[in-house]
């Protein structure tokens, strides 16, 4: 039954025979965890104590601060979007945390902080403990950091040397392994790690040198190989985020108020700009994500303070500006997520020491601030991410 109150079962027992109630799958939709009360016994009579209770299970959100040198993690409300520090929070980071990444199956969480910090993420409170050999080192300067979507592999832009970090993942431990070879050869500053959806291809945009860095990864070791045509060009590329379906990726222009749309071909990974890209930003864009349903994309736009949304065109890549858009959010809007479920965005205020959030209109994808909004972090607030309930 989808709602509270009393259920009679279809299939009426004998009176003396035995019966047992238990749960035959826990719910997705918001997810939930039930148990039963008194579900066994013998039916003498109607039974009316039988009782199921169900629990929300929250969303976690991490988001690191920079200046504090710590990451806030939150519980997320899964009905309202509401989020409250779990106890314990902030946690101690590295020096200058820049980016947050958690590996598919929500067990660990990796940070770029000067080097790459591994923490399992306990599953009951959400709460950070450092991994047995934690911190790996990385190229120098580490700012973005993102796992593979098989939980196998690690990958870290160096911004000060021009190259990506490649780890293994103990998917028991979460602790990390260099890769034999890594880190491999970017471009110049690069700023930002991706893998698609599939987990054949890599890129790395690359700020001082207009371009985007594409690898093959072997699918069983980790290691990365330039795919070919790469690097390809973009200006003044900063951030990169492919979407869900992984035909298509979107590349940040800070310095040129743009966003880029490329086709991803399938095979080799190579990347086609899309007709009439690049598309019209605010100013200073800084992050790009996609939501889930790959329908809608958010850019933040670091120097007006707003964030630009699209709605994409899913059989061309294009994006066309959403109605109500550019949003208002706080000084400085670094990082951006969507919730997993698409109900909910997040957005690292970094001249505010805070996370704005937003309901998602599943229709159009429009954004509408949430009671409570916006959410104390710590000072430089910057990267954030969030795991599925």
């Amino acid at each position: 039954m989808a709602t509270n109150g009393g259920f009679t079962f279809a299939t009426a027992l004998s009176s003396g025979a035995g019966y047992a109630v238990t749960i035959k799958t826990q719910p997705t939709s918001p997810k939930q965890t039930c148990s039963v009360t008194a579900g066994n016994g013998t039916a003498t009579a109607n039974v009316t104590n039988v009782t199921v209770n169900c629990v929300l299970v929250p969303m976690l959100t991490y988001v690191t601060n920079w200046v504090d040198s710590n990451v806030s993690v939150y519980t997320g409300n899964p009905t309202t979007g509401a989020l409250t520090q779990i106890s314990g929070s902030p946690f101690a980071i590295g020096a200058h945390p820049q980016a947050v990444a958690v590996a598919p199956n929500g067990k660990f969480a990796y940070i770029a902080a000067n080097n790459i910090y591994a923490y399992t993420i306990d599953a009951t409170t959400g709460g950070l403990s450092l991994v047995a050999g934690s911190p790996v080192a990385a190229g120098l300067n580490p700012i973005s950091v993102t796992v593979d979507p098989s939980g196998k592999f690690a990958y870290a832009a160096n911004n000060s040397s021009a190259s990506v970090s490649a780890y293994t993942i103990n998917t028991a431990t979460g602790a990390l392994t260099q890769v034999a070879g890594s880190p491999f050869a970017a471009g110049a500053s690069p700023r930002s790690v991706t893998v698609d959806p599939s987990g054949k291809f890599a890129y790395v945009t690359n700020g001082a040198s207009n371009t985007i860095s594409g690898y093959t990864i072997n699918a069983t070791t980790g290691v990365l190989t330039p795919i070919a045509g790469s690097p390809f060009s973009t200006p003044l590329p900063t951030t990169i985020a492919i979407d869900p379906s992984g035909k298509f990726a979107y590349v940040t222009s800070s310095n040129n108020g743009t966003v880029s749309a490329f086709s991803v071909d399938a095979t080799t990974g190579a990347l086609t700009a899309v007709v009439g890209s690049p598309y019209t930003a605010g100013s200073n864009p800084y992050a790009v994500t996609i939501d889930r349903s790959g329908k809608f994309a958010y850019v933040t736009n670091d120097g007006d303070s707003t964030i630009s949304a699209y709605t994409i065109n899913t059989t061309t890549g294009a994006l066309a500006p959403m109605t109500g858009s550019p949003f208002a959010t706080g000084s400085a809007p670094e990082f951006i997520a969507v919730d997993p479920a698409g109900k909910f965005a997040y957005v690292a205020s970094r001249g505010s020491a805070n996370v704005y959030a937003y309901s998602v209109d599943a229709t159009t994808g429009a954004l509408t601030s949430i009671a409570g909004s916006p959410f104390a972090a710590g000072a430089g607030t910057d990267g954030i991410a969030i795991v599925a309930p």
